[in-house]
């Protein structure tokens, strides 16, 4: 298995389950965003995101899609649920809420607080932060309620919803989590298989403009 990734960026998801998962694979580290600092990379995904995985034949290129691919394919040490689990489908709509829901408006704010920071634009970057934040009510609530999202255990539904948790930090909006949110990203940070995998590559520094 090979997994191209850049700091920060979404590939970091299927990285840390390869790593809770002690998987062998690949890594290419690329400067972010790739498509711009490394422009041959077009020549390997003609879309010039990450991440892009391939497994023999298999190449995939959606973050979540390759954390559900790898405990679907491999011995899932309990990070996955099968459709017979009474949970399945609280489940699969975590895993899909993390990036439809929290991780699409965070990336219209990043784009238009840093990589194209037109003032006319700033609204733009405004209220896509402020969707984000309202999108987190769901999430508050099951957390006060449970330590992990599904079948009272980690699984790759909270490496889904912990990067966008993360990626929030990176952006500075992690000063609006509740305390219960807080502290579930900073438990997911904790542990070996996140840390390992965020060592891989110098994460992103962005500057509060929030």
């Amino acid at each position: 298995m090979k997994l191209w990734h850049c700091g920060g960026a979404r590939s970091l998801r299927p990285l840390w389950t390869l790593e809770e998962l002690g998987l062998d694979y690949e890594l290419e580290v690329l400067p972010f965003p790739p498509r711009v600092m490394q422009p041959d990379y077009l020549k390997v995904n003609s879309l010039g995101t990450v991440p892009y995985f391939v497994d023999g034949d298999t190449v995939m290129t959606e973050s979540v899609g390759i954390c559900q691919y790898l405990v679907d394919r491999y011995e899932d040490r309990g990070l996955g649920l099968r459709p017979e689990h009474p949970e399945y489908g609280a489940y699969l709509n975590w895993l899909h809420h993390s990036d439809a829901t929290l991780t699409f408006p965070q990336t219209i704010a990043l784009r238009y607080y840093f990589f194209e920071p037109d003032p006319a634009k700033r609204a733009v970057a405004d209220d896509y932060a402020k969707w984000f934040r309202a999108r987190l009510r769901r999430l508050d609530e099951c957390l006060e309620r449970q330590a992990y999202l599904v079948a009272e255990r980690f699984t790759v539904a909270d490496i889904a919803i912990g990067y966008a948790l993360y990626l929030g930090q990176m952006l500075h909006l992690d000063k609006y989590y509740k305390p219960a949110t807080a502290d579930y990203l900073q438990r997911l940070m904790a542990r070996p298989g996140f840390q390992r995998a965020n060592a891989h590559a110098e994460p992103l520094v962005l500057p509060d403009v929030v």
